[in-house]
């Protein structure tokens, strides 16, 4: 008898040795709630016999990862699964160096799981190359409840004209109105909210995902960096390089009133044991209550040579997708499930407001993808439009007509 359970457990370890295999995962969740879900999927990844090997770059947004990523698949050395998101993911595949997905999306029903516009992104020619973790709405602000209170602000403002006399009163009580860290992707994220808020989807789709040069040259954008411009004179001038985690930090600690973020901001207040509702609150930015610009996270998995390693990314891919992964990451992220039909018992109001939200919009026309965050334009023209928005926004000295024209010439990129 205990010879036999003997046999079984070196039988057993045999078998889990032979299709276990390294997992090397480039990605950049270094911040406290980020970290935390990038853990639940290392502890799954390890339950299944696989070595996790963590990759993480920090900064940047993601663009200092797309740097590694690029000159380590370059070398021949990709990493067993890389953070790619959106037309990224369409040029990586090209290249033809992502592996073929469809036998685990088949055997886990991916077709059924996703919306047909998550779905398309994850896909190049028809043929699954990425997985996706979930969804993030980008058109958020925050605030400290407290700070709106002792300013004598009554509700989260829902139009612009409501956002700058709640500003006026914060800055009149001796707080920062704006928490904002100055980089260039939190330029972006700010201009875009105010792009949906003051021309609405059809608009923001027009200028910022089509890259139309009427809509870019129009009015409407005239007003949209009008707005921008009024919005940084509530920043601190502290907020040059500071990280976005940061920012939400100053929301949090009493010394800021209000946030341009996505819901990844959310993840940081709940690791801090804030409570929703209480200490701090969430609405649409301003103007922008009928659409939602939305951010999907997901994993393209590199070409490998190595059974156990392409053993350990098909694990890795469904593990992603799984109801139990979906859950935790995305309580921990602050985004929401990708999957349909999942359970929002365990999520708060802010999530279940942006669950309700994706439905709806995807209906109106109002669910549009993110262009400061990778999901609308290719990465060249987001990276030029992007850089003469944060132009625009640390100097003065460029006028808003001179603006639109810069922006206008980047979007040919």
């Amino acid at each position: 008898m205990k010879l036999n359970r003997v046999l079984t457990a070196a039988l057993a370890a045999i078998a889990l040795n032979a299709v276990a295999g390294e997992v090397e995962v480039l990605h950049y969740w270094t911040s406290g709630g980020e970290a935390k879900s990038a853990a639940e999927l290392k502890k799954i990844m390890q339950a299944k016999g696989h070595v996790w090997k963590d990759f993480a770059v920090a900064g940047g947004g993601g663009d200092n990862a797309a740097t590694v990523l690029k000159s380590r698949v370059v070398s021949g050395n990709p990493p067993a699964a890389a953070q790619i998101k959106g037309p990224a993911i369409q040029e990586w595949a090209a290249e033809g160096v992502l592996a073929n997905l469809d036998a685990v999306a088949k055997a886990e029903n991916w077709d059924s799981l996703l919306p047909g516009v998550v779905a398309n992104v994850m896909k190049h020619k028809g043929h699954y190359v990425a997985a996706p973790v979930n969804v993030h709405r980008v058109n958020w602000v925050w605030a400290n409840a407290d700070v709106l209170k002792k300013a004598g602000v009554a509700a989260m403002p829902k139009t612009f004209d409501e956002f700058f006399a709640a500003a006026d009163k914060i800055k009149k009580a001796g707080l920062i109105a704006v928490a904002h860290g100055g980089q260039n992707w939190q330029d972006f994220t700010t201009f875009e909210s105010v792009v949906l808020g003051v021309g609405g989807a059809k608009f923001y789709q027009d200028a910022l995902v089509k890259l139309d040069q009427k809509a870019l040259a129009s009015p409407t954008m005239t007003q949209s960096l009008e707005t921008f411009r009024k919005i940084k004179g509530y920043t601190d001038a502290a907020s040059p390089g500071r990280d976005w985690n940061l920012a939400t930090a100053m929301v949090m600690q009493g010394k800021a009133g209000f946030q341009f973020m996505g819901d990844w901001a959310k993840g940081e207040f709940l690791a801090a044991g804030k409570v929703p509702g209480k200490d701090f609150l969430c609405a649409a930015a301003p103007g922008t209550g009928n659409a939602f610009t939305f951010n999907v996270d997901s994993f393209a998995l590199y070409k490998l040579k190595d059974a156990g390693a392409q053993k350990a990314q098909a694990d890795l891919a469904a593990a992603i997708m799984s109801p139990a992964f979906q859950e935790v990451f995305n309580l921990n992220k602050g985004s929401i499930p990708v999957r349909l039909n999942m359970d929002m018992a365990k999520f708060d109001d802010c999530a279940k407001l942006s669950a309700k939200d994706f439905v709806d919009t995807a209906k109106t026309g109002g669910l549009v993808p993110s262009a400061a965050h990778g999901m609308a334009i290719s990465p060249a023209a987001e990276g030029a439009i992007k850089d003469v928005v944060s132009q625009f926004w640390n100097d003065d000295k460029v006028s808003v007509a001179d603006a639109q024209k810069k922006i206008a010439a980047a979007a040919k990129q």
